[in-house]
Parts: structure tokens; C-alpha cells; sequence
């Protein structure tokens, strides 16, 4: 069996596993009934996180031609490699949010279907030319286009019944079926929700990079101006100083990891003398700090939602499910 050699390029580096495997197996160095090299020998070896061997585990076998036997490993379970179907999957970014979306997906899938995963990293010329290389290949194609322009020009290359847009959808891609966040309502509403906790801090500040949409800005201001708030708005936190008796609005986790270590350097308690809100549920944040206020898609019902579209064949754009869950931060 020739070794395993992950390299660097455009394909992601957990594909590179699941071609290496399928190439074993149709070279018949892998036979059925075979055992594979186990995750932690193909993490150390390779020099690889555990989750990008695990994804390429879980591709495999949600495929059935690998199968996991607990507290043994991964055995060849078929020979038969080809899928029936291909899904074009492409991110802006991977993030915990990401891997949930990904794994109800893979879960509600039908078997016989190749999912294949791609980023653009907010780069509109990775975008444009990730769209382009995948033209004619693919049954369906899911695009999360983020906050970059005219991606209608490249999209409109792809076949209009085989689109699926998800999270942000902008105004010239509404003739594709979509599961969209309506931020700048999501947000107000939330926040809204949240009124009576936050009129205990003097000034409310938003921490969103510039990848976020700007409809969010919209939002956080339409609500703080006309319920009276004081704000800011700041794209990061560099040289940002926390007060005492304010809140923060935060999007991305290390900046809610830097808002924590700041907060416990004075002695300060989340939801005493500092209010903290982050964007986007996690398990962590259920338990960090006695628990972070959160405001969430529901990217679980997000995939979920998006199979049975494509299942059904359905066309519809669907606003996703918007949950605020409040904890001892606020």
C-alpha cells in the first residue's frame, strides 16, 4: 500500500485523504474487510488536525464504503466508490458554525451522494474561479457567497434549478432557491428581547469585522437610536478599552476570548460590571463564564432545511430559524 502524502493546494487537504483511500481501494491494496490506518496515526503522520482525517472518515463512510467498529476502527466496507450524485459545497470560511451546518448535510443526505467541500475565505477571485472550475461537474451546487459583490456574475454560470444560496442573500441572487439570516431584523429583534437587561450598561458597543455584513450595523443602529442607547460601532478590537457599566456585541470568538481575558484582568464579572452578547450558539458558550448570552441562526436546521429543498426539488427561499439564548453575561 503506497503511502499517504497530503500536499499543499487548492484541494482541501481532507479530500486529499478521501481520493487516497478511494485510490487504495480501487487499486486493490484495500480489500474489503481491510483495516485502515487509524485517525490518530493519520493525524500525527501527516501533521493534521483530528477533525480534517475525521471529516474525511465521515465522507467515507456516510458514503458506505468504509464502516467504524467501536473501539476497533475503520474497516473497508465496499469496493463500489462511485457516487450516484455530486454536491458542490461551497464556504466562506470553516468555523464551529460551519461544521455544524456541514454535518446535518452530511446527516440528512441521501446515500450515494459525494459531498464536496470548498472555501473562498471572502477572496473573490478564489470565489470566482472555485465557481468556474466546478461548471458541469456537479448535480447540485450550494453557495455561501458571504459579504462579496457580484457574485450573480459567476454563479449565473451554473444551472439556475441546481443553486442553492445560503446565509446571505443579496438582491441579485433572489431568482435562487436560498436559506437566508435576515440580520438587520434578527439583530433588532434580539436585541429588543434583550431590552431590559441591557439598560442596566451606559453604552452599548458592536465588534464586527468588515466580512460581515453590513445589514447587521444596520440593525444594531436602528435599535440603539430608537430605543435611546448610547453606541459604538468598531470593526476589531485593536487598542479597543474596556469601560465598566458597558456591553459588548461580539461576532467573532477570539474577540469574545480577548472581551473575557480583558474582563477577568480588572476583576470584573460578565454581567455585573461588564455585559458581554456573542453571535452564534456553541455547546462552549452554554458553560464558559457561567454561561455567554448568545443571539443564533440555527445552522443544524439550516442544513436539514436545505436537503429536504433538494430533495423535494423545492425552489422556495426560506428565512432560517433565529433563537436568542440569555445567560449570565447580561
Amino acid at each position: 500500500m503506497k503511502a499517504l502524502k497530503i500536499k499543499e493546494s487548492s484541494q482541501p487537504k481532507y479530500k486529499q485523504i478521501v481520493a487516497y483511500i478511494e485510490d487504495q481501494i480501487a487499486s486493490k491494496a484495500l480489500l474489503v474487510g481491510d483495516k485502515l490506518p487509524s485517525l490518530n496515526q493519520i493525524k500525527e503522520e501527516q501533521g493534521l488536525s483530528r477533525d480534517t482525517v475525521l471529516m474525511a472518515f465521515n465522507e467515507l463512510k456516510n458514503r458506505g464504503v468504509i464502516q467504524s467498529v467501536v473501539g476497533k476502527g475503520y474497516y473497508v466496507l465496499s469496493h463500489d466508490i462511485q457516487p450516484t450524485q455530486k454536491l458542490f459545497l461551497l464556504f466562506d470560511e470553516l468555523n464551529p458554525f460551519k461544521e455544524v451546518l456541514y454535518n446535518a448535510i452530511i446527516e440528512h443526505l441521501a446515500d450515494k451522494i459525494q459531498v464536496e467541500v470548498f472555501f473562498h475565505h471572502f477572496n473573490p477571485t478564489v470565489f470566482h474561479k472555485l465557481i468556474q472550475d466546478s461548471v458541469g461537474l456537479y448535480h447540485h451546487y450550494v453557495i455561501m457567497p458571504g459579504n462579496l459583490e457580484n457574485t450573480h456574475l459567476s454563479i449565473q454560470s451554473l444551472p439556475e434549478d441546481k443553486v442553492y444560496v445560503l446565509d446571505q442573500i443579496h438582491q441579485n441572487l433572489t431568482k435562487y432557491a436560498a436559506i437566508y439570516q435576515d440580520f438587520e431584523n434578527d439583530i433588532y429583534r434580539g436585541l429588543s428581547s434583550l431590552k431590559d437587561s441591557l439598560e442596566n450598561y451606559q453604552r452599548l458597543h458592536l465588534i464586527a469585522s468588515q466580512k460581515q455584513p453590513s445589514s447587521l450595523k444596520d440593525g444594531f443602529s436602528k435599535f440603539c437610536e430608537e430605543f435611546g442607547f448610547e453606541y459604538e460601532v468598531h470593526t476589531s478590537l485593536d487598542d479597543q478599552v474596556l469601560e465598566l457599566h458597558e456591553a459588548y456585541l461580539v461576532f467573532e470568538d477570539q474577540d469574545l476570548i480577548e472581551l473575557i481575558k480583558k474582563s477577568r484582568a480588572r476583576g470584573w464579572q460578565l454581567g455585573k460590571e461588564i455585559g458581554m452578547v456573542s453571535y452564534n450558539e456553541t455547546p462552549l458558550k452554554e458553560v464558559i463564564e457561567n454561561g455567554i448570552t448568545t443571539m443564533s441562526t440555527d445552522f443544524y436546521e439550516m442544513g436539514t432545511e436545505l436537503v429536504q429543498m433538494i430533495q423535494s426539488g423545492s425552489k422556495k427561499q426560506l428565512k432560517n430559524k433565529f433563537t436568542i439564548y440569555k445567560r449570565n453575561s447580561l
